[in-house]
């Protein structure tokens, strides 16, 4: 029965995606855990491996193809015994690739690894017929299991390696979704053909525009503004890279700002939450991150347990994040979830903005430039460097008074940097 190879999801956002290069040929002898293909989605490009074992019978997708919905078959493997003829009737291919002007090309960086089981939910046949790969059969038979108890991943409900050495499953989207419009206005309209350039959207700009949208119009946004001090933490940021210099330590104020950040979650755990339909989801560690601008699009690495750890560490992680996400070399680990975002736009002078909240996140930070401005300190006008930050909540999950807490939890380890060394 010819096995065939579906567009994985390669993250719980993924609806579609490219299909930038085959590893393989038809004719090919592949065995499950071999590399086949890579997939570049709207924010990394993701090597494959293969799942099941047989002969590359035909490649239905061809290389450069984008918006490949996650689901859809990208070829067919045959086993032992059929040929070529036999996936014939499996699937339609996928038209040819867009014009080149139109294409994404791979890059050339070598992409991130992915083990991923491009298969639809588990699924029992509907007979009494056991369909089972060769290799789960093996496996099956070493080990002595039943497979009648087991509830098989592949197409059409059949068991394959992964179903009987009990590793998780992926549950891909469903084969061929239609996708709503991003925006009910076609700016076309208003436009004489001929007065711009029309630029297609790649598939990261997609993904940005559709999401931000639907956090807008799903998520009860509102605002807090706060201005910061920030002369105290200037002086010991030039001290600690002083004395940090030679192991090659240079602190950035945006790596005291995460720390802040994650330590103010940590002081204020009921602010460090998901909204989940039916409940809120309280994390039990400050998962912070760092909005990172790339061409065409944008991405947020995120800094695991940042709360448990030092601003040296912070800063070189920050740093090595940021590379590899311009680089499209994160894995969907490295920028999924979270429960918090810093969005700073101060290098750019910028003193002041809203940001738009990041699902599943319930907050997000925008920082401004720190910039001298006269302040009253007991009854008297001076000079300082100040900043000014707005944090975005979700109204379901942190009301107006939580938030103002975590705001002024974060403006005290601000202001007093010494607090975060503790």
């Amino acid at each position: 029965m010819p096995i065939p190879i579906l567009m994985p999801a390669l993250s719980p956002t993924m609806e579609e995606g490219t299909l930038a290069k085959w590893l393989v040929k038809e004719g090919d002898e592949v065995r499950s855990g071999d590399l086949i293909a890579e997939i570049e989605t709207d924010k990394a490009t993701m090597e494959v491996e293969a799942v099941d074992e047989g002969t590359v019978g035909k490649l239905l997708v061809a290389e450069g193809t984008e918006g490949v919905p996650v689901n859809e078959p990208i070829a067919v493997i045959l086993e032992e015994g059929e040929d070529a003829s036999a996936a014939d009737n499996l699937a339609t291919p996928t038209p040819a690739p867009a014009p080149p002007a139109q294409t994404s090309p791979a890059p050339e960086a070598k992409p991130a690894t992915a083990t991923v089981a491009p298969a639809p939910a588990k699924t029992k046949p509907v007979s009494g017929r056991i369909f089972a790969s060769p290799l789960a059969k093996r496996i099956a038979k070493d080990k002595g299991i039943d497979l009648a108890a087991v509830t098989g991943s592949g197409p059409r409900g059949r068991i394959v390696k992964v179903d009987v050495e009990g590793a998780p499953k992926t549950t891909a989207r469903s084969a061929g979704k239609a996708q709503a419009p991003i925006s009910s206005i076609d700016a076309r309209a208003f436009y004489e053909p001929g007065t711009y350039d029309e630029i297609p959207l790649n598939s990261m700009r997609k993904t940005i525009a559709r999401r931000l949208t639907q956090s807008k119009q799903e998520i009860p946004h509102y605002y807090l503004t706060i201005d910061c001090v920030l002369d105290e933490l200037l002086k010991v940021r030039k001290h600690l890279n002083t004395e940090g210099a030679d192991a090659g330590v240079k602190l950035s104020v945006n790596d005291f700002i995460v720390r802040a950040a994650a330590l103010a979650l940590k002081k204020v755990p009921e602010a460090n939450v998901s909204f989940a339909d039916d409940a809120l989801l309280r994390h039990h560690h400050s998962d912070v991150g760092i909005a990172v601008a790339l061409e065409g699009g944008l991405i947020t690495p995120i800094i695991r347990r940042a709360d448990e750890k030092g601003l040296a560490e912070i800063s070189a992680e920050a740093k090595e994040l940021a590379t590899r996400a311009r680089d499209k070399k994160l894995s969907p680990a490295e920028f999924e979830g979270g429960s918090f975002s810093v969005s700073n736009l101060g290098m750019f002078g910028i003193k002041n903005f809203t940001a738009v909240i990041n699902p599943p996140q319930a907050a997000i930070m925008a920082v401004g430039v720190g910039e001298p401005r006269p302040i009253i300190v007991d009854g008297e006008v001076k000079g300082a460097t100040v900043m000014t930050v707005t944090l975005s909540c979700d109204h379901r999950a942190i009301d107006g008074a939580l938030g103002a807490q975590l705001l002024a939890a974060f403006k005290s380890y601000i202001e007093y940097p010494p607090s975060m060394l503790l």
